[in-house]
């Protein structure tokens, strides 16, 4: 039996980049042959990514064949002697960005397996969960903590998260299919969506769009650290965290305002559970670790962040809290790996001497000439931001948008780190748009609790919040530590 492909979603890719492919003839002098051609592939890939007739992995290999088959980059590296000319597309693999992530993943699942993930949760539900407000912030406080080492936000939200807030509802007498979610379902599912949007801004390795963003801007030679961006986003995380909950609890109030059942609940699961077992404590440590020495590799050069992503998941494997089947079936994982790889290459083609990034850099800063810099900065993110609506998918927009955004800021006379970090984390806290903006959205929304019509109104007031908060105070905070 074959597997449905959707060939319709090849259409406008097709059609646009055989255009741009065939006003070759007409392109600027400064961009060699070899480039234009380059951009039409990676713009069409680009327009896949959002119609969608593969996942976004089948779009990327589509495209990897599509290069070499061309000769627009041959397979291997091009070698004069000892020195390599041209840089092969196997190459694209090499990359440490996407490798970071996928092993970051083997960190989450051992979160799930071995049950600590669940155990820290119901701690903080026993510790805080007598009212539904501190219930909100209980579920906040687990999504941070997780959040580190979990690049799938959808994984966190809906794997780890999720549950608890159910079975909660549940003890509650809160469920959708009775007309009965307002009385705290609603709240908490709508709460821990939020959440989960201010932790995948706080790390760099919360979300998938995230190490998007990471990855390209290194292919346009700015690189962030794992402590740089945590360092710039946790002045308007933290604050965010702090006071979102509460705006959520006014705006959106539970029916239930009191849940002392939720300690006797908590109690009973973490009974069921029993002590904590060897597994969870191993877990624990090799968390901590991972943890300590990608801030450690920041200062550091002899320590790299990929390297301390292997070592966590070769310590999975040496403790036996994963196997080798549980690696090659996360296959999130690979999924990054592939299209990641893939794009990150392509991009990086587009920046090279010859390519379209340093003539549109040209152009660019000839045209906005005069114009304030911060000014740029704003309109650049309000344009990120609100652009989200139009796309279904944080990683797909990052792949379309961030580069040539962060290109317009650089040339406007941005600091460059700063316009990198800055749309970074706009690249994430955009999630809090529709219903449909996100892995976690979709999740949370599809569970019933949350009207789409109060969904959308709430995120319009969040969104407002969030870009003065991230825009203002995050910027300046930026200011205070040098960036």
């Amino acid at each position: 039996m074959l597997s449905k492909v959707n060939y319709k979603g090849f259409i406008w890719p097709l059609i646009i980049g055989v255009l741009v492919w065939l006003v070759t003839p007409f392109k600027p002098v400064t961009i060699s042959v070899a480039g234009w051609h380059m951009f039409a592939l990676f713009l069409a890939t680009i327009i896949a990514c959002i119609t969608k007739p593969l996942p976004i992995a089948g779009v990327a290999i589509v495209a990897y064949v599509i290069v070499v088959g061309t000769g627009i980059v041959p397979m291997g590296s091009v070698m004069d002697g000892n020195t390599i000319v041209q840089k092969g597309a196997l190459s694209a693999f090499a990359d440490s960005t996407p490798w970071t992530i996928a092993m970051a993943y083997m960190i989450a699942r051992g979160f799930v397996k071995t049950g600590l993930g669940r155990r820290i949760a119901l701690l903080f539900v026993r510790s805080f969960g007598k009212k539904t407000l501190g219930l909100g912030y209980s579920m906040s406080i687990i999504d941070l903590i997780i959040a580190p080492a979990t690049p799938s936000n959808t994984a966190r939200a809906g794997g780890v998260v999720y549950p608890i807030i159910e079975s909660l509802s549940h003890t509650f007498g809160s469920d959708p299919k009775d007309g009965t979610e307002k009385k705290v379902g609603s709240y908490l599912v709508y709460n821990e969506f939020q959440a989960n949007t201010i932790t995948s801004s706080l790390f760099m390795t919360a979300s998938a769009p995230n190490v998007a963003a990471v990855g390209l801007a290194a292919a346009n030679g700015v690189h962030i650290s794992w402590f740089g961006w945590l360092a710039a986003a946790i002045i308007p995380g933290l604050i965010a965290l702090i006071v979102v909950p509460f705006i959520i609890y006014k705006m959106y109030p539970p029916e239930i305002k009191e849940t002392p059942n939720a300690s006797e609940w908590s109690n009973k699961q973490l009974g069921e559970m029993g002590k904590m077992k060897t597994s969870e404590k191993l877990m624990l440590f090799i968390f901590i670790l991972a943890l300590v020495l990608w801030m450690v590799s920041s200062f550091v050069n002899a320590v790299n962040a990929t390297w301390v992503a292997f070592l966590a998941t070769a310590l999975l494997l040496l403790t036996g809290i994963l196997t080798t089947k549980d690696i090659l079936n996360e296959t999130g994982a690979w999924n990054v790996v592939i299209w990641f790889s893939i794009l990150i290459f392509m991009a990086s083609q587009l920046s090279a001497k010859g390519g379209v990034i340093p003539w549109l850099q040209n152009a660019i800063k000839s045209s906005i000439g005069g114009m304030s810099s911060m000014l740029v900065m704003a309109i650049l993110v309000l344009v990120y931001f609100y652009s989200h609506y139009l796309f279904a998918s944080g990683t797909a927009h990052v792949v379309a948008m961030y580069a040539p955004l962060l290109l317009i800021a650089k040339s406007a006379g941005v600091p460059v780190m700063f316009a990198a970090i800055m749309l970074g984390m706009t690249g994430a806290i955009f999630q809090s748009t529709t219903h449909y903006s996100c892995g976690p959205a979709t999740a949370l929304f599809d569970t019933g609790y949350v009207k789409q019509g109060d969904w959308w109104k709430m995120n319009f007031v969040l969104g407002l919040f969030y870009l003065v908060l991230y825009g203002l105070v995050g910027g300046l905070w930026m200011k205070v530590i040098g960036l």
